[in-house]
């Protein structure tokens, strides 16, 4: 057996005298092994790259000797669990969890957490760190090298968020510091730090008793009426169209969404109802100001851009996704800009038929493929004397593309 023991935070629980009682092998962080008694004829690895550790356990385990595993926090969240489990099998695992690093730090503030979302930063990449913060307005980010508070500050800027930077957490040198994502962009934060808490002051959710954790699990419903949006002269995409829109969009958290052209800013408030981090471009300042509106009638933050594409486009970071609303001439290049951003997909709504070949065009030129309808509804609308007639809507054409992945065939590497 591997017995885990996670020693919580700072020096942590003391490691019973039976954990370590005949381990043949030790495997832990230098301070771990530090204040524990190893057994004499204990092997000792201390933790820094994985796999040779690994390979250590597993020529332990070949020879039955027991194995004791150290680590901070709670070793089965965000831990050397899930490496052992998938290397060893979990019915070699007896785990002892600690009390992890977020539930110390939203402790420490006297927050509870159960709605909260958590990221981790270490070791992967900061922008889905960057994009839940922005979507999610309680989120613990469990921080590495590069990925720190400064670079979460530096990304989040333009966001109306606390930084709660909680540092060495369980020692004598703790630290919890409430910061501006500028504040914590401009300092040097060392290596102690353990998560930050991302805190949207404005929206966090009312203290009430709850059965699922995590942050919201989502919209009942989406595709919403068009008298759910303010609006101008009936200038929105039709929830017809949103529908199928959404659905080859795949808006998620984690992911950035672009809303171009976003007029009432239908798509781009569905897109952050359902997770997304979204950014809308639109032209005109009133359509920015019923952007923002929309956006706090339904209770997510949408960032709204005031320019016109594609010349606003390269001061924003890239999208997983991007929708694109309008027909004039400039949508070809719009369309283009946009692709030859996004990492995912990209959908395009218009209303004129010439307009399409020269959208596909663009599509498959950035590499994309491309697929689309015509969508042609009637909704039900009444007469007098208790009679229902066929109300058609406009048509419009959808078009959606994906990013083509790259073939390796073929090509000497």
């Amino acid at each position: 057996m591997i017995t885990v023991f996670g020693t919580g935070t700072g020096t942590g629980a003391p490691v019973p005298v039976e954990v370590l009682a005949g381990a043949r092998l030790v495997v832990g962080g230098r301070r771990h092994l530090a204040s524990v008694p190893v057994p004499d004829d204990a092997e000792q690895v201390v933790l820094g790259p994985l796999a040779p550790a690994l390979d250590v356990v597993e020529r332990h385990l070949k020879l039955e000797h027991p194995v004791v595993v150290l680590a901070s926090g709670d070793p089965g969240f965000f831990g050397i669990v899930r490496a052992l489990a998938e290397r060893f099998g979990s019915e070699r695992l007896d785990v002892r969890p600690g009390v992890s690093s977020v539930a110390t730090a939203f402790a420490r503030l006297g927050l509870t957490w159960d709605d909260a979302v958590v990221v981790s930063a270490h070791g992967r990449e900061l922008r889905t760190a960057v994009h839940v913060c922005r979507a999610r307005p309680k989120v613990a980010v469990l921080t590495g090298p590069g990925s720190g508070p400064a670079e979460l500050g530096a990304a989040l800027r333009a966001d109306a968020r606390v930084l709660v930077v909680a540092s060495a957490l369980g020692s004598a040198e703790e630290r919890v510091e409430r910061v501006t994502p500028a504040e914590a962009a401009a300092r040097d934060w060392g290596t102690s730090v353990s998560v930050v808490l991302c805190l949207d002051e404005t929206r966090l959710p009312a203290a009430a008793a709850r059965t699922v954790a995590g942050s919201d699990v989502g919209p009942g419903r989406w595709a919403l009426d068009e008298d759910e949006f303010t609006h101008r002269d009936s200038m929105i995409t039709k929830f017809e169209v949103r529908a199928l829109a959404l659905a080859r969009l795949g808006p998620r958290l984690g992911d950035h969404v672009w809303d171009i052209g976003a007029g009432s800013g239908s798509v781009a408030v569905e897109c952050a109802r359902l997770g997304a981090a979204v950014t809308a471009v639109e032209k005109t300042p009133d359509g920015v100001e019923r952007v923002r509106a929309n956006a706090v009638a339904h209770g997510v933050d949408v960032r709204a851009v005031h320019g016109a594409a594609p010349t606003v486009l390269s001061d924003l970071d890239d999208p997983d996704a991007v929708f694109v609303g309008g027909g004039g001439r400039e949508l070809p290049a719009i369309v283009t800009a946009c692709a030859r951003r996004a990492r995912r997909t990209v959908v395009v709504a218009m209303a004129a038929l010439d307009r399409v070949p020269s959208v596909r065009e663009a599509l498959t030129g950035a590499g994309f493929s491309c697929d689309g309808v015509l969508l042609q509804s009637s909704r039900l609308a009444p007469l007098p004397g208790d009679v229902t007639r066929l109300a058609a809507t406009n048509p419009v054409f959808l078009l959606w593309g994906y990013r083509t992945p790259v073939s390796l065939e073929g090509v000497a590497l």
